[in-house]
C-alpha cells in the first residue's frame, strides 16, 4: 500500500511535467534573444556537445539494462540517474541554442529521410518525459514488477530519442551558419 501512496504521491508532479516541459521548450524555441534586441552572443558551440550528450545518454541506457540483467541494481540505479541528469542537460543546452541562435534548414538531397527521422523524434522526444517519469517513481516506490513492465516501453523509445538525436544533428550540421 505504501508504494502505491508513493506512486499517486508524484503523479500530479508528472502530469504537470510531462505538459509544462513541451509547452516550454515549444514557447522558448520562438524566443530569439538576438532578435528582440538582446546583445548575446549565438550559443553555436553548444549543438555538437548536446548531441554528443545524447549519444552518451544512448550508452548510458544500454549499459543500464546490461547492469540490471547481471543483477547490479545499485550501478543501474546510479546509471539511470546519470542518463535523466543527461537528457535535462540536453535540453537544457538545446533551448539555450535555440533562443541565441537563428534556425537551421535542412538543405540536404535526404529530405526523405531526414523529416521522418526528425519528426518522429519530436513526437517521441514529447513522450518519453512522462514514461521516464513513471518509470523513475515505480522504482522509487520499490514496486519493481511494475516498473519493469513499464521499463520495457520506455527503454526502446527513449533510446530511440536518444540516437536519432545524433543522427539529426549528424544530417543537419553541414548546414549551420558560421
Amino acid at each position: 500500500m505504501e508504494n502505491n501512496s508513493v506512486e499517486t504521491k508524484y503523479n500530479k508532479l508528472i502530469i504537470a511535467l510531462s505538459i509544462i516541459i513541451p509547452l516550454a521548450v515549444a514557447l522558448l524555441f520562438g524566443v530569439n534573444l538576438r532578435k528582440m534586441g538582446f546583445d548575446v552572443e549565438p550559443l553555436s558551440f553548444l549543438p555538437p556537445i548536446y548531441a554528443s550528450i545524447n549519444g552518451f545518454t544512448a550508452i548510458l541506457l544500454v549499459t543500464a539494462v546490461v547492469a540490471i540483467k547481471n543483477g547490479k541494481r545499485v550501478l543501474h540505479e546510479r546509471l539511470m540517474k546519470l542518463a535523466i541528469f543527461c537528457s535535462v542537460l540536453f535540453l537544457v543546452m538545446y533551448v539555450a541554442y535555440h533562443m541565441t541562435s537563428d534556425s537551421t534548414k535542412y538543405a540536404g538531397d535526404l529530405g526523405f529521410i531526414y523529416y521522418p527521422i526528425l519528426i518522429s523524434h519530436i513526437f517521441l522526444s514529447v513522450i518519453i518525459i512522462p514514461l521516464v517519469l513513471i518509470t523513475y517513481v515505480r522504482a522509487l516506490a520499490q514496486s519493481f514488477d511494475s516498473h519493469k513492465k513499464i521499463a520495457k516501453i520506455t527503454f526502446p523509445i527513449w533510446l530511440y530519442v536518444a540516437v536519432t538525436g545524433v543522427v539529426v544533428y549528424l544530417m543537419i550540421s553541414p548546414y549551420y551558419a558560421s
